[in-house]
């Protein structure tokens, strides 16, 4: 029967003890996985059984780090160690993977239920809070399960296959637990092919931007346009941005992306007149990266737009990524005369902690809540309350999603300033956005 001691068979010299042990948690490693898949695939070569092969990755893990320090990371990786240790049956195996990964070999785990019962309970164990002396801390855990042999017959594929079943529970959100399947592989190699597809309409050019208007709700005059991304690809036709702006983050090619997008947008911009401004989005990624702040101005002065007229978007999320990074971003950002935008708000955590925490300019009410205004009280309650506290603070107000007469008239009765949404106009490219205000400023002027 196998086991899971932490020290190497006797028979090892000191050297060979260390290749097999991590040396944070006194885990075995990559290796000791591997030797271990192998002798119980030698054990069994007259019977062969299935067996799981699964990868966890700690869920919010490097906010630990940012916030807390490295040494509380290694004090929680030591925790988790131990939780693992202790709750594993016997004869399974765990190890440290690397970084905030974990593996695990089951070998009376032999199809999906079986799997999905056990990232469960590991998922339960793991969830209890973390203990830091002065204060305690929460994770949850992300799972890729792989059954052998039918998602690989040797330790490479069959680690490939978790690693892919990991991924796509990592796509679905905190804590979700996957299992391989020819179904997942599929879906993930179709993802591939957008993804490859996206890298050579951005290096040919071919994502779009278009321009929706933001509206002084009193007058139905546009104020500025937020700009969004649009892709039709020759061959795969029109991709929605909710499908590939995701891609593009999860990839690691989200940088440039945008940078493509906002150098469009900027020139598109120029053509405006000039106390219109431009409002952008900026991704999680972007508030992570440190270089961000000179990409960005290096864009728009090559351009020629005047900084004050460009308005970033970040979310809750995004911010709670690397929140002192991001803020240094911000904060520098906003010294060039760039304005900062609060997106989505009320739908992520901590809300009113990061309007104290953070300056910005302007906040957008989610329209979930704007949608149903007209006929929840609670919404319209919600709308109210939102508006006369960033009255207070001094910040102005978008409501985003405004689609219908009655909505728009109670948010002027509310004393929201602005709005957008498809009552005001859907985005439209940059040409027909120039036609558009050009045929504003006639009525305007006729």
């Amino acid at each position: 029967m196998l086991t899971d001691e932490v020290s190497p068979d006797v028979s090892q010299s000191e050297p060979q003890a260390t290749a097999y042990t991590d040396g944070l948690t006194g885990l075995g490693n990559r290796n000791r996985l591997r030797d271990k898949m192998r002798r119980l695939i030698a054990e069994r070569a007259a019977d062969p059984a299935p067996f799981a092969l699964c990868i966890a990755n700690l869920d919010g893990f490097k906010p630990i780090n940012d916030l807390f320090g490295m040494d509380a990371g290694d004090e929680i990786l030591c925790q988790v160690a131990h939780r693992l240790k202790a709750c594993i049956p016997d004869g399974a195996v765990v190890t440290r993977h690397g970084g905030d990964a974990f593996a695990f070999l089951f070998p009376l785990v032999f199809e999906r239920t079986g799997a999905e019962k056990m990232g469960q309970m590991i998922r339960d164990v793991l969830s209890a809070p973390y203990d830091l002396g002065d204060r305690n801390v929460r994770l949850s855990a992300s799972f890729g399960f792989a059954i052998h042999p039918f998602a690989g017959e040797d330790f490479d594929d069959l680690l490939k296959s978790a690693d892919t079943a990991l991924y796509r529970s990592k796509r679905r959100g905190r804590g979700q637990i996957t299992v391989y399947s020819h179904q997942i592989a599929q879906e993930m190699k179709r993802a591939t092919q957008l993804e490859q597809a996206l890298r050579n309409a951005i290096i040919k050019d071919q994502v779009d931007v278009h321009f929706q208007p933001i509206v002084a709700l009193k007058t139905g005059m546009p104020v500025g346009f937020e700009a969004l991304a649009r892709w039709n690809d020759p061959d795969l036709g029109f991709v929605s941005p909710a499908i590939f702006v995701p891609l593009a983050e999860e990839r690691g090619f989200i940088d440039a992306l945008s940078e493509a997008l906002l150098r469009k947008a900027a020139e598109a911009a120029l053509s405006w007149p000039r106390e219109l401004f431009l409002s952008f989005n900026l991704s999680s990624a972007q508030l992570m990266d440190p270089s961000t702040v000179g990409t960005i101005m290096s864009i728009v002065n090559r351009s020629g737009l005047d900084p004050e007229r460009l308005e970033l978007e970040i979310t809750e999320t995004a911010i709670m990524t690397s929140a002192e990074t991001a803020q240094r971003i911000l904060l520098d950002l906003r010294q060039f005369g760039v304005r900062i935008s609060l997106d989505d708000f009320g739908t992520g955590q901590s809300s009113l902690g990061r309007l104290r925490d953070f300056s910005f300019d302007k906040v957008k009410i989610d329209r979930a809540f704007v949608a149903r205004i007209t006929s929840d009280r609670p919404s319209e309650l919600i709308i109210k309350a939102i508006i006369a506290m960033c009255d207070g603070l001094g910040l102005q107000v978008v409501a985003e999603g405004i689609e219908h007469l009655q909505e728009a008239e109670m948010l002027k009765h509310f004393g929201c300033a602005l709005g957008q949404g498809y009552y005001y106009g859907k985005p439209m490219d940059a040409a027909t956005t120039l036609a558009w205000l050009n045929s504003i400023q006639y009525e305007q002027s006729a």
